[in-house]
């Protein structure tokens, strides 16, 4: 058995387990899916990534990185943002899009399409937007540095994301 720093016992040292924001351990009992950070933590990111359900979900959060795991609905988009002081790099596991980048709100110039196996770099500074044009969820993860959410955070949907921005 293995021992995490939450306290849940698991056979697997990879720690991998249902990731849809929510983890089973018996039967139709859930509970939210912790954030693993700052401890060490090993995870087949591919399998996470997929698994994901929830538009955002804070995997991992140490002091100068997080990992985030999201789930884009066919047509929707992140929205147009700017983190002035974080770098961020997003890697496609599934499903096609569009990223925007530019160097104002008013002009996102760079435009490339993205799929499986896609990653975008996104220069701290750097106004962007990825928009899933597929007809699946465009699933992925995002690393930020230094961390851009609070440790923890889970935005079931995009909805819940905007309120917790406000």
């Amino acid at each position: 058995m293995y021992y995490n720093p939450y306290g849940y016992y698991n056979n697997d040292p990879y720690q991998t387990i249902r990731y849809d924001s929510y983890h089973s351990n018996a039967g139709d009992h859930w509970y939210r899916l912790p954030d693993y950070g700052p401890a060490p933590y090993v995870v087949n990111i591919n399998e996470a990534t997929l698994q994901n359900n929830a538009f955002r979900s804070a995997l991992w959060t140490g002091n100068h990185l997080q990992l985030t795991l999201m789930s884009l609905n066919p047509g929707e988009d992140i929205g147009l943002e700017m983190h002035p002081n974080v770098d961020q790099f997003l890697r496609v596991e599934q499903g096609n899009g569009v990223i925007q980048m530019g160097t104002t709100n008013q002009s996102v110039e760079f435009q490339s399409n993205v799929m499986d196996d896609s990653a975008i770099f996104i220069p701290a500074g750097t106004w962007h937007n990825l928009i899933n044009t597929g007809s699946t969820p465009l699933k992925l993860y995002s690393i930020y540095a230094p961390p851009n959410h609070p440790f923890g955070t889970v935005h079931t949907t995009k909805a819940d994301a905007l309120a917790a921005e406000e």
